[in-house]
């Protein structure tokens, strides 16, 4: 069951970053299967196709954005990003103390800058 959960969570990553480089019907059928969990009979039923149209359509469209990202990499910078912030509002956490003031030794000052730099040179490419 997580598996399945796993995928149905990539596939709507995957639409949300290229789903507007699909055309606007296949667009309707991935949403409808990954949003909606609408089933293959049910899509087929709603845009008037068959079952076999419908999982094939939704196969070629798995492929292309799984493409997208393969070329593009989008989601990945995106996640690596993420993981950046995270760790600098981490090391700010740490640094501010009980009363509320920041202490930043140089170690410490150090390490977020370069943090902070690969987060703006990944922004820049």
């Amino acid at each position: 069951m997580a598996f399945v959960m796993e995928k149905i969570v990539e596939q709507g990553i995957l639409l949300d970053f290229y789903g507007p480089l699909l055309t606007e019907h296949q667009q309707e059928i991935c949403r409808a299967a990954v949003y909606e969990d609408l089933s293959l009979t049910e899509i087929a039923e709603q845009y008037g196709i068959t079952r076999q149209g419908v999982h094939d359509l939704l196969k070629r469209c798995d492929h292309t954005l799984r493409g997208y990202e393969e070329k593009l990499g989008l989601i990945e910078q995106y996640r690596k990003q993420n993981e950046g912030l995270e760790q600098i509002r981490r090391m700010l956490g740490d640094a501010i103390s009980d009363d509320g003031v920041l202490y930043m030794d140089e170690r410490r000052t150090a390490v977020l800058m370069e943090q902070m730099e690969q987060l703006t040179g990944a922004l820049e490419n």
